[in-house]
Order: C-alpha cells, then structure tokens, then sequence
C-alpha cells in the first residue's frame, strides 16, 4: 500500500516535474558555473523542510530526509549541468541561453529527484532510515563533480546509492540495468608533432608534420586491433586533427586530439605504453618532434551485485517484468563511478526515447529531447529502490538480532 500510495502521489506531481524539467532546460547553465540552478534547487528542498547543504564540493547540493524510524542510510543521486551546444528545437521549451542547451537530460534528472524528494519527504515518518538527496554540479566536463563532493563529505554516514541516466537511444518505459562495468572509463590525450615548415613546392627542405601525423593516426589504430585481447573492450578515437592554414605552407605543426574508452585498468595502461612507443616510433622515424600528453579521466562505472538485482526487482514492480532488461555496457563514461568506488550501489538507464514526441536524437545533439513521461517512471523505480533497499536491511537486521 505505501508504494501505491507514492505512486500515485508521483503521477500527482507529474505536471509539476515537467513545468521543473522546461524551466531547467530553458535556463542551462555550464559545467562549473552553475549558479542559479543550485540555488533553486536548495530553496526547494529548504521549503520542503529537508535538511539541506550548499556549496558542497563546489556547487553541489545535499538533502537528507530523515525516516520516522531507524535503520539504514541511501543515497540518490541527479546531476544539473548543461552543454555548450546551441539548441535547435522548435519547442516552446527552447533553451533561451545562445549557445548552452541541456543536451543529455540533467534538466529531467533534476526535475526527477525533487519530486522524488517531496513524496519520501510526505512519507519520512514510514522510511526505515535515511535518505541523503545528491544534486551534483559537472558531470560533463573532468574532473566533474562528484569527486569534490564526496571529498566534502556527500557520502558521509550512506550506506548505498543509486542514479540513473535518461536515455533516449531506449524506449521510454524500458529499464536498463547490468550487474559490473556498464559505462566506460573515459579518458583524453594530446599529441603535438613539431615538424619543420616550408614552401609547398620544396617538400625535401621540411619535414612535414601532417605527413606525419596522417601516418601516426593510422599507427594508433593498429593498437587496438593487434595490441589489445579482442575479448577486452577498448576504443581509441582521433577525434580532431589541426594543421596549417595555407594552400601552398607545409606545416610546421599538428595537433592531434582523442579520447580512449576501457573497462579493465590494465588494459588502460597498456594503451598507454603502446600510444608512446607508437607516437616515439613514428615521429622519430620521420625526424619530428613531440609531446604527448594522457589524462585520465573518469573511471569505469562498475555495478555492485546486490544492489543491482535489488534495482532489478524493484524496476519490476514499476514497469513490466519484459520492460527491466539487462543491457550491454557502453563506452560512454560518468563520474558516477566516483561515487561506486566508495559505497555500493548502482547505476541504471530508464528509456526515454520516443519517435511520435521528437524524442529520437542522441545525447550531445542540437536537436536532443527526451519523452517526459520518463520522469515518472525513473521517480518510481528509484523511490521504489530506495526503499525496499532501507526496509529489505531493516528486516535483515531484525532477523540477525533476533538469532
């Protein structure tokens, strides 16, 4: 019966999370320079009378939702920033900031959590335990913002969490959920190949760096498929390649920029050790020079067992048992992982795409757009988590006391 009664609140405040979710995606703000979307976001939950945290870790924001009863202590999590991408959509809705656009859905995961916030809020004296409320700043951009947040203590006292991410590449009414790694760790390099430039008509005078940088894209492709086990997930991506700006100037310079996606740390130090001899090799043999730089960014987001058949379960008294399914990983990456490396917990995807609401553009595109019905049901499924996962611990911790 509390389920229903939630559930049914939720479907209450469905208007109330798409008038949040448009006012959000009217009013971006960019990785690290969120200002007014924290601040809306603390003066809510201050309303609703949840204990509340500004500024932690920077810009990030923390409820706690303290149960009627004791027991354990989950954690929730919804990122807020926005992208530098124009928005493209014809929508009343239309980002009014030129050039910034919630293009990934953190606007909806925002919405998500606050009305996620008022029913356990309504029903706090019913919870067998805590609930902190995670509003995280810069998720799109490492070294992001969970890392900073938990240093700050956002994790202090929870003894598991979850989030989830809405994705319109999945139906909407589709959960998607996988025990392990489900998100790649994310990772960026540099390269500057120092050439020596000249008159295009006098090739032999120089040593011409797109030359070899051209053959040094093509070397790096050569350590995924004959370096790394075909059996280990890996990508190495050039995605931007600068040099020159003259029809008939060889180039004295290029810059090479990627990124490269893994799940298996070792595998993610053998790219490294390979992309250095190959990027030596190569830029030597030709008489250039170099510099290379590797950042590791966000690690891979790696599910816990237990928590992750929990999530399943709950998903199932949410949506149809057919609709929870257990899906590939994929080599995007999140700093989720931050927050898994510290407590249990796990991280899911409840679809949102829909072709009759427009909602069938990727993440990161112009025309991105999600089928807000996917609000409620990730609102149901994480309530629904949340609280069999305080009431599942509190029925455990009665039985151990009572053997």
């Amino acid at each position: 019966m509390m389920f229903e009664s939630m559930y049914r609140r939720l479907s209450e405040l469905f208007p109330e999370m798409v008038q949040w979710r448009r006012h959000f995606h009217m009013n971006p703000e960019l990785s690290f320079m969120e200002e007014k979307t924290p601040a809306t976001i603390a003066e809510y939950l201050t309303q609703l009378g949840v204990e509340v945290r500004t500024g932690v870790g920077g810009r990030g924001v923390v409820g706690i939702i303290r149960g009627g009863k004791p027991g354990k202590t989950v954690g929730i999590r919804a990122d807020f920033d926005a992208l530098a991408i124009q928005d493209e959509k014809d929508v009343d809705y239309k980002s009014q900031v030129p050039g910034v656009m919630h293009a990934c859905g953190h606007d909806a995961h925002t919405a998500t959590l606050l009305a996620v916030a008022k029913v356990l809020v309504e029903n706090k004296e019913e919870l067998h335990g805590n609930v902190v409320l995670i509003h995280q700043f810069a998720e799109e951009i490492a070294p992001g913002g969970a890392l900073p947040m938990i240093e700050d203590g956002c994790l202090d006292g929870v003894d598991a969490i979850f989030g989830t991410h809405l994705w319109s590449s999945h139906p909407v009414g589709e959960i998607g959920y996988r025990t392990g790694p489900i998100m790649a760790a994310a990772d960026k390099f540099t390269i500057e190949i120092k050439g020596r430039g000249g008159h295009g008509a006098a090739p032999h005078e120089t040593i011409d760096s797109i030359v070899v940088g051209t053959a040094l894209v093509q070397n790096l492709q050569q350590i995924i498929s004959r370096r790394i086990n075909p059996l280990k997930p890996a990508v190495l991506t050039v995605a931007s390649f600068h040099a020159g700006d003259a029809f008939n100037v060889i180039a004295d310079s290029a810059s090479i920029i990627g990124t490269v996606r893994t799940f298996d740390p070792e595998v993610q130090d053998l790219i490294i050790q390979e992309m250095e001899r190959v990027i030596k090799t190569t830029c030597e043999g030709a008489g250039a020079q170099y510099t290379f730089v590797y950042d590791k960014g966000y690690p891979a987001v790696c599910n816990h067992p237990e928590e992750t058949a929990l999530l399943a379960r709950s998903a199932a008294q949410v949506v149809p048992a057919e609709h929870v399914k257990e899906m590939e990983p994929i080599m995007g990456g999140e700093d989720f992982a931050y927050y898994l490396q510290k407590v249990p917990g796990t991280f899911f995807f409840t679809g949102a795409g829909n072709p009759d609401k427009g909602a069938t553009y990727p993440h990161h595109h112009p025309k991105f757009d999600i089928d807000e019905q996917a609000m409620l049901t990730a609102a149901k499924v994480l309530i629904t988590a949340a609280v069999n996962y305080l009431h599942e611990k509190d029925s455990k911790a009665a039985v151990a006391s009572v053997n």
